[in-house]
């Protein structure tokens, strides 16, 4: 089938790591049943999963925490910057979760999560954004970065890396808003906001939005509700 303009439309090819086999089989389900998705390959364990992104190169790669010979924070780490990152979790607060998004995630589903959030993350990283949704995400890193949060934004005679501006888009980035939703609140372009995010990521060394949410949140920027 093709579009209106007559290109064929993106199919996003994606990667599903769990060694349980049900959770498998109903990720599978959900994605395949989207237009714009197919499940290319499935992976029991991390050794499978890095063997598979390699012979299958999908575009995102949706990655238990926990499994069998390598788990989903080395996976991630491995697989940061060619294939993007989904990581799945049981808990609220799985210990894992910081360091994987530190490794690269681009963002992190609890495995309850309904159809509509699975698919909606998967598009997310494929465009190159993150499921930072103030219902899980932002929750989750507001306690997994708590303890690092200092009591002010910055020390008096410390230099702080980003721009006023920047620093005012990377609080809305940590509040789970797209580029989109900046750029109307702030009244300048998505082709601005992208530029200033793209900075941001240069300037902090992090992989993705996920890392510049998680500074946000340890530097204690204003992170609007």
């Amino acid at each position: 089938m093709t579009s209106a303009n007559g290109e064929c439309p993106r199919v996003i090819r994606v990667l599903v790591a769990d060694d349980q086999e049900a959770v498998r089989r109903g990720v599978r389900r959900i994605l395949d049943a989207q237009p714009d998705i197919e499940v290319v390959g499935e992976a029991v364990d991390g050794v499978a999963a890095l063997e598979l992104a390699a012979q299958l190169r999908p575009d995102v790669a949706l990655v238990d925490i926990r499994m069998p010979r390598l788990d989903g924070l080395e996976v991630t780490r491995r697989l940061s910057g060619s294939v993007r990152v989904v990581v799945l979790t049981t808990f609220d607060l799985d210990e894992y979760v910081y360091p994987a998004l530190r490794h690269g995630a681009s963002g992190f589903l609890l495995k309850r999560s309904g159809p509509a959030l699975l698919a909606e993350a998967v598009r997310a990283a494929a465009d190159g954004e993150s499921l930072i949704s103030p219902s899980v995400t932002v929750r989750l890193l507001q306690h997994v970065t708590a303890p690092r949060r200092p009591a002010r934004p910055a020390a008096a005679g410390v230099a702080v890396p980003l721009t006023e501006r920047e620093v005012e888009i990377a609080g809305h980035v940590a509040a789970g808003r797209t580029n989109a939703d900046i750029a109307a609140e702030l009244f300048i372009s998505a082709g601005t906001v992208k530029t200033h995010v793209a900075s941001i990521q240069r300037k902090l060394g992090v992989p993705n939005r996920v890392g510049i949410a998680v500074h946000a949140w340890e530097m204690g920027y204003p992170v609007p509700r």
